[in-house]
């Protein structure tokens, strides 16, 4: 983005009147003969916009970025660049600029050929960053906001070294297979193999092997003997610490190039931020005991220039923007579609009810609808979670690929202090919710439910749109569907999937409302392979019912006959 800015005599001046996105950016201003580093009211335009907006009174920074992108030789004054480094005392110079930008945009031609997706253009931008900088010190860390779409530019940083050699992802287990969908939909010259353990795939160029933290601390060795072009380690906080056997194995990996995704680089101590530097750039950040000696303990003692050090530091290698950075490119609502794995606890109990289902039949008439409901009904709280069928709560984390994703993400939000609603359409499904925000986090998630009387709800309502509101709220999609302003959060989960998008779409408006200034993100989590999938189906292809229970889907699936049905039910298990 091009911020654009004035400045009259001693002071900022106006914004140009013309259309773009206002922000607050830092840059590097004249005072008292020199340059301090201040805020300034800017207005932030594209790339593709800048060389035709009509500027009553262009300055020479505009005149030298239009050469620029004219292909003619710039003449950039300070102005021009005037971005500062991280520790406010040097900016970035025009020949960088001037690169940053060019390489950008030429990247970003040469992926629309290859990369099926739509890129913003700091999307553009991180992706060149990512060439950038692990062609100058072979790794990266990517540490973007959620929903500003890490997953997409680490699939563009792998197609653009396709050529090379195999690469790999590690993610959490149960991202393996939506990593896969991920890169079939984004990038179909690469060929994505998910490897959950057994005889490594034989991996060749154009090749990307998904797999799974606990398989990579299982069975290492298998990827230790080849030499990989590329390894993403997504979800990189789970390395956090370099004394657990993960740790071990993934620094283990012979990779020419390693990038971590992480939206939380840092979420109890600057001990763990060390740990994934050591991870990607361990050349550079070799010792933890001079690392602590530099930053970590005078910044605990309250070290305003440590603070400084480590940004400075830190910055070549990571890169960390927030949603407010990058906000004129961003559309109202962000939507996330995470397709989480099912556990081998939730594939075994998934199929035995199918198996007994098959076996009962479905009967006829208005038995048959009770039945199907009933049976559809089980199959969706397995999704959610195993011991909601089995009675086997002691335990809640590791047993459902989605409830751990959800974990993952309230984790960050809670540590990135970013309040979030989670929608479920089962009162227990949320108790459990809640129960693991207590457990896990420290926190109190109220449950906004239909159990709740008038005044209760009000209550919930007030205490979370207040400042210093409860970091999570839990919400039945029923009760909290219609009527509820809850702009405090910018973050919208759907835990479970409904018949219709349009409730779905309903909920999410509890936080995209008049009064939310900041862009909502919506993730909605669908467990691969069952039911939830055929839900998502439905959306996608617009057919989904207008009526607001799920008494309608229902009946269309009652309508077909048992072995229909049962085709339907089994063909994402078969796959």
């Amino acid at each position: 983005m091009f911020a654009l800015w004035s400045w009259s005599a001693s002071a900022p001046g106006a914004t140009p009147e013309i259309e773009g996105e206002p922000d607050t950016v830092t840059l590097a201003v004249p005072e008292d003969g020199g340059f301090a580093v201040r805020e300034l009211p800017c207005l932030m335009v594209e790339p593709e916009r800048f060389p035709g907006l009509d500027l009553a009174t262009p300055g020479s920074s505009v005149r030298g970025w239009r050469d620029v992108l004219s292909g003619a030789e710039p003449a950039l004054p300070i102005a021009a660049h005037a971005v500062p480094n991280a520790g406010g005392n040097a900016i970035v110079t025009a020949d960088r600029a001037v690169r940053a930008l060019l390489d950008t945009v030429a990247l970003g031609n040469e992926l629309r050929s290859g990369l099926k997706a739509e890129l913003r253009p700091y999307q553009a931008r991180g992706i060149t960053w990512l060439h950038e900088t692990v062609a100058a010190h072979g790794g990266a860390v990517l540490a973007d906001e959620m929903g500003l779409g890490k997953t997409v530019q680490a699939i563009g940083f792998l197609l653009g070294r396709m050529a090379a050699g195999p690469q790999l992802v590690v993610c959490p287990t149960s991202l393996v297979g939506n990593w896969v969908h991920e890169i079939e939909r984004f990038a179909p010259g690469l060929a994505a193999v998910g490897w959950r353990g057994g005889e490594p795939p034989e991996a060749a160029p154009g090749t990307v092997v998904v797999t799974g933290y606990p398989t990579l601390r299982g069975h290492g060795r298998a990827l230790d003997e080849k030499q990989w072009t590329s390894v993403v380690f997504d979800e990189a906080q789970v390395l956090k610490n370099p004394r657990t056997q993960v740790s071990k194995a993934a620094r283990g990996i012979k990779a020419e190039a390693r990038v971590a995704l992480t939206g939380t680089p840092v979420e109890n101590n600057l001990d763990e931020l060390w740990a994934l530097l050591n991870l990607v750039v361990p050349h550079e950040f070799t010792h933890k005991a001079q690392f602590r000696r530099r930053f970590v303990r005078p910044i605990s003692e309250g070290s305003a220039p440590a603070v400084l050090r480590l940004r400075d530091a830190i910055e070549p290698v990571a890169l960390a923007r927030r949603k407010a950075e990058v906000a004129g490119s961003l559309p109202p609502k962000i939507h996330t579609d995470l397709v989480c794995d099912l556990t081998r606890e939730q594939e075994r109990l998934y199929d035995q009810l199918l198996d007994r289902a098959e076996t009962e039949g479905f009967g006829s008439g208005g038995q048959r609808h009770t039945r199907l409901l009933s049976v559809l009904t089980e199959l969706k709280q397995v999704c959610n979670h195993p011991g909601l069928i089995n009675g086997d709560l002691d335990e809640l984390a590791g047993r459902s690929g989605k409830f751990d994703v959800c974990a993952d993400i309230l984790a960050a939000n809670v540590a990135n202090d970013a309040p979030t609603l989670v929608f479920t359409q089962y009162r227990r499904t949320g108790e459990l919710l809640v129960r693991h925000c207590a457990e896990e986090l420290g926190v109190t998630a109220p449950f906004f439910h239909g159990g709740l009387n008038q005044s209760q709800r009000g209550e919930i309502v007030a205490n979370f749109q207040s400042p210093d509101g409860p970091p999570v709220l839990v919400l039945s999609l029923r009760a909290a569907g219609t009527g509820l302003t809850l702009t405090r959060a910018a973050d919208v989960i759907h835990f479970d999937r409904w018949w219709n998008p349009a409730v779905e779409a309903q909920a999410s408006d509890r936080a995209h409302r008049i009064g939310q200034t900041r862009t909502v993100t919506v993730t909605t989590l669908t467990s691969g392979t069952t039911i939830e999938e055929h839900i998502a189906g439905m959306h996608d292809r617009k057919s989904a019912l207008t009526d607001l229970t799920d008494t309608a889907g229902i009946a269309a699936l009652a309508r077909l006959d048992d072995d229909r049905l049962f085709e339907l039910l089994r063909r994402k298990r078969a796959n």
